[in-house]
């Protein structure tokens, strides 16, 4: 019975992810509340309509994460993250922006920000990359690699589809059965960078599941 009793005191007691928004945008805040009040593990402690409110709002809160927008008036993204890292260090944060622009990317990682999201993203893609951050990791887009990381003209084959060279590599992992975790401690990469990788060559190869992608593997005895 005492163990009983422990094990229900174990799932009362934890605790939910605590979050901020910041974003100038109304209607793009009511929809991302909207999908995020769908998860019974997440708590969004407050919304902030520009940067400077954020910054009083986390003088008397602390939580866990922060979405905050790039481009906002009065203090931008990158001002806010730039306070945010120096007085508030363990408040990971992940940057909102419209545009998937590799400058973009390169100055939210400098300046220490833990994750990128491009507005665009559907629900699943937001949900892993809060899950993601919040477990520690770092999660920003993947950026293609330009035209010369695929493979040689000759092959014909492996041209068609304008694989790279790592999706390739991934596509001999898969075949083995490694798991994508596997996968991302096998190849030093975030698991996020591997999904998205596993996403690229589903949309390249024209497949729908993982059973069609095994089949692929199989027929062509990659």
């Amino acid at each position: 019975m005492y163990f009983y009793i422990q094990i229900i005191n174990l799932f009362m007691t934890e605790e939910k992810l605590k979050l901020m928004i910041a974003d100038d945008h109304t209607l793009f805040i009511d929809g991302l509340c909207l999908l995020l009040k769908q998860s019974p593990d997440i708590e969004i402690m407050a919304i902030a309509g520009n940067g400077r409110e954020l910054l009083g709002l986390l003088h008397n809160n602390s939580p866990d994460l922060v979405l905050l927008d790039i481009n906002m008036p009065g203090f931008n993204g990158f001002e806010v993250l730039s306070r945010i890292k120096a007085y508030h260090p363990k408040i990971k944060v992940i940057m909102l922006s419209t545009y998937n622009e590799e400058h973009l990317i390169e100055k939210a990682k400098a300046a220490g920000a833990n994750g990128y999201l491009v507005k665009n993203a559907d629900k699943s893609e937001l949900l892993q990359v809060i899950n993601l951050v919040s477990q520690g990791q770092s999660c920003f887009p993947y950026k293609q690699p330009p035209a010369s990381s695929v493979f040689d003209e000759s092959d014909v084959f492996l041209k068609q589809f304008q694989l790279t060279k790592r999706e390739v590599e991934l596509l001999q992992f898969i075949k083995q059965n490694y798991t994508n975790q596997q996968m991302a401690e096998h190849l030093n990469l975030s698991i996020y960078t591997v999904e998205t990788h596993r996403k690229n060559i589903m949309q390249k190869l024209n497949l729908k599941n993982p059973v069609e992608l095994t089949r692929f593997i199989m027929q062509y005895n990659l």
